[in-house]
């Protein structure tokens, strides 16, 4: 069982491996909610994610022998390097089994901490196969990253802090992949104080926890296809499936292009770096009427490889019109490129690629084609880039962005 008494020692001792996450107040998104919304930067600590919490506690109650047996684990990358990491303060050996479509990152940080990594399978369902398929075989102790409860008794040590810190706090958001999170928090932040609201959000295409509340019991979604990977869990814990439908006051969904949006605001506006799976409570925020409420937004990670980040950023700055791209046709003669980017500088339009392509038409006296891709500072200067390129005969077409 979680017990009031477990979480106290578990968050004592956690203090040994953590950072402390001071809540940070997000002036921006109280600004949208017309709440006060405060951040738990959890991407901050020393792997980069809550995981080490769990991790380190759940280690903390193994016996002697079940630590010289070896450890071993699966995870998407949160709870590998917290496992490698409190591995390596015990003076275990750690083996961790990671879904071969794990960003480089969470890779070789795990293995810096002195894990042994075996990449198998596409997600974290496959890999926990695995990995349990070990532990039987080599007689290795099994620490699951979600489903223990002794897990969820370290992760909800962030409830304990966020309340110590903010003792009014209304609202409680919190990511969920297969339920640790979620069952340590809002266990502990009810008992705690039972007014406190705990609401916790999936992607859409991984809502593994909803679909589990619809059905009564646990059920295995069909795939978990979705950029939040750390959360991307077909099963959520059957262990932790009671306590989520006890204390989690709802479950919110978001898409993908949701999470795009998120992280430029934190890029921006808070200088963060926060992986997929910790935007979700970010996202999140605008589904919720928190005028005049104080809500958290437990940001879990911020794991993230370069490669990724870069998409996110590309597809962000497109998906909010501040990078756009257009087609124009104009005759092939001398002084028509000239008049285009004459027509876009006036209108403060940033030209960053153009493409030229004379065979779009057999006459060429006729029609050249133009392909302009250009920086705006959103929607409505978009649109007056465009109303000025109309107004000068041009008919512009928008078309697909693309950067290379």
């Amino acid at each position: 069982m979680l017990t009031l008494e477990k979480f106290e020692q578990a968050s004592e001792l956690v203090k040994d491996v953590t950072n402390p996450t001071k809540l940070v107040y997000s002036d921006f998104l109280s600004r949208q909610t017309g709440g006060k919304i405060y951040l738990k930067p959890e991407n901050m600590q020393n792997t980069g994610a809550y995981k080490v919490r769990g991790a380190y506690y759940k280690i903390s109650t193994l016996s002697q022998e079940e630590r010289d047996r070896g450890l071993i684990a699966a995870s998407a990358g949160n709870h590998a390097q917290g496992i490698a990491y409190a591995a390596q303060k015990f003076g275990c050996k750690a083996i961790v089994v990671m879904p071969s479509i794990t960003p480089l990152i969470k890779v070789n940080r795990t293995k810096s901490y002195g894990a042994e990594v075996i990449l198998h399978g596409d997600v974290y369902d496959e890999a926990c196969e695995y990995a349990m398929q070990l532990a039987e075989e080599k007689g290795y102790t099994f620490v699951h990253p979600f489903n223990d409860l002794d897990v969820a008794t370290g992760q909800g040590t962030i409830a304990m802090e966020i309340v110590q810190e903010l003792p009014t706090v209304d609202y409680i958001l919190a990511p969920i992949g297969g339920g640790g999170l979620i069952t340590g928090v809002a266990t502990l932040a009810k008992m705690l104080n039972p007014k406190i609201k705990v609401i916790g959000v999936e992607p859409s295409q991984a809502a593994s926890m909803k679909a589990a509340l619809a059905a009564g019991e646990p059920v295995t979604l069909p795939s978990a296809n979705t950029i939040a990977d750390g959360t991307a869990v077909k099963r959520v814990g059957d262990l932790n499936f009671p306590y989520v439908k006890e204390n989690v006051d709802d479950i919110l969904t978001v898409e993908d292009d949701e999470l795009i949006g998120a992280f430029l605001d934190l890029v921006e506006n808070h200088k963060m770096i926060v992986e997929n799976s910790g935007l979700l409570t970010v996202a999140a925020l605008k589904q919720l009427d928190l005028e005049h409420k104080k809500a958290v937004a437990i940001l879990s990670g911020g794991n993230m490889d370069v490669i990724t980040m870069s998409s996110i950023v590309q597809h962000g700055l497109i998906q909010r019109d501040r990078i756009f791209s257009v087609s124009v046709l104009l005759p092939d003669k001398p002084g028509e490129l000239v008049r285009v980017a004459a027509t876009i500088a006036n209108a403060q339009g940033n030209v960053i690629k153009l493409e030229h392509n004379q065979f779009v038409s057999t006459n060429r006296n006729a029609a050249v084609e133009l392909r302009i891709t250009m920086e705006a500072f959103g929607t409505e200067h978009k649109n007056e880039i465009l109303q000025a390129l109309e107004d000068e005969g041009f008919r512009p077409r928008e078309i697909g962005a693309k950067l290379y």
